[in-house]
């Protein structure tokens, strides 16, 4: 049993995001740090997976949609990937980080202190791209926890960018937003376990940040993504409006 985890997603390759929320205390000090997936499709992508091996043991890797995707990429089994950054990002990656990502699970199951049986995942449990909301319908999130195991009675997934917390079908649901893509407000965001719930957000310099992914990253037009993504231009109704059609309400009766 844990006492206390601290689930980080989306970090997306941005190493300052990623090192603002390591630096806090409450992550220093937690039994685990639970990744739940797309690490690495960003600007900084090696040395943000350099950054966290080093970690050892204390962190739990999940893949995402994203991790999944620069891997398929590099071996051959796509051509292409819808996010524009993510073949430069792929290219970056050196073998052991392959190997890496290859590794990793679609879930993780922890016993966690005051949660019990927790099940940690990218979108949901069935799916590392699915799409659910704070607003899903009731019916979508039974389709998703169809098939789980009856003693999981808390979900923690990323995928979306937007931190929200929810009972669905009597399971506590958590997203934890994105450490370094947020959507709807800027700060690294992500969420403390045990034996409640935190949903936190590390304020960090996102001028200096800008400015150094600007020099370090030698990803074309980094200066704009970075401007983007690190000022969280994309609204969270910017976000729920281009997501929202994913959830399948549109076709709910």
């Amino acid at each position: 049993m844990l006492n206390r985890v601290a689930v980080l997603s989306d970090v997306h390759g941005v190493l300052p995001a990623l090192e603002a929320v390591l630096a806090e205390p409450q992550v220093g000090g937690a039994d685990r740090i639970v990744l739940t997936g797309d690490i690495t499709a960003g600007p900084q992508p090696t040395e943000v997976l350099d950054l966290l091996t080093g970690l050892g043991d204390r962190v739990i890797w999940i893949s995402g949609n994203a991790d999944r995707e620069l891997l398929e990429y590099r071996r051959g089994q796509r051509d292409t990937i819808p996010d524009p950054i993510a073949p430069w990002a792929a290219a970056q990656l050196r073998e052991d980080h392959l190997d890496l990502l290859g590794s990793l699970p679609r879930s993780v199951a922890l016993s966690v202190n005051g949660l019990g049986k927790v099940l940690f995942c990218h979108a949901t449990p069935r799916d590392d791209e699915e799409v659910v909301l704070v607003d899903s319908r009731l019916d979508r999130w039974e389709e998703v926890f169809d098939g789980l195991d009856t003693g999981i009675r808390t979900v923690v997934c990323g995928h979306t960018h937007m931190p929200f917390v929810r009972l669905a079908h009597g399971r506590l649901v958590i997203n934890p937003g994105s450490v370094g893509m947020p959507y709807g407000r800027t700060g690294a965001h992500w969420a403390l376990l045990g034996p409640g719930v935190e949903l936190r957000t590390t304020d960090y310099d996102i001028r200096g940040a800008v400015t150094r992914l600007s020099q370090d990253s030698s990803y074309p037009g980094i200066a704009e993504w970075a401007d983007y993504f690190l000022y969280a231009r994309a609204t969270d109704a910017d976000a729920l409006a281009a997501f929202a059609p994913r959830d399948g309400r549109d076709h709910s009766p």
